[in-house]
């Protein structure tokens, strides 16, 4: 199955987007990564900017154990419900597609990822 993921940070991000790499480059070890994009928040009435990147990778995982896995590394770069609700967003990782399947129809509308998802398909035809 191919999924596509997004990863953002408002709080240290480039460490805690090295960390998601990381962690995600070991369960996944043909994942491909978009650049990172600074984009403003959006809905959020804290002003720190996201860093961004949006990925893809194969796995015979199901969608259900992708997701576990993406919370995993989300705890492990210290988010918490309390830092959330304060605007805090150490690292989200959001699973957007599946195989076709979308999660998060408007997230994949966001400039930023579709930029990102165009940057993965030419890399895709380069190769």
């Amino acid at each position: 199955m191919v999924y596509t993921i997004c990863i953002g940070s408002n709080e240290h991000r480039r460490d805690n987007l090295a960390l998601a790499r990381k962690r995600l480059a070991e369960l996944f070890p043909d994942i491909r990564f978009s650049a990172e994009a600074d984009t403003k928040p959006l809905l959020l009435r804290r002003q720190a900017l996201f860093a961004n990147q949006v990925a893809r990778f194969m796995s015979d995982y199901d969608a259900g154990e992708v997701m576990l896995r993406l919370k995993d590394i989300e705890r492990e770069a210290g988010r918490t419900p309390e830092e959330k609700k304060r605007e805090i967003v150490r690292l989200d990782i959001d699973l957007l597609s599946c195989d076709g399947k979308v999660y998060k129809p408007e997230d994949l509308k966001r400039d930023y990822v579709v930029r990102g998802l165009e940057e993965l398909e030419e890399g895709m035809a380069g190769r």
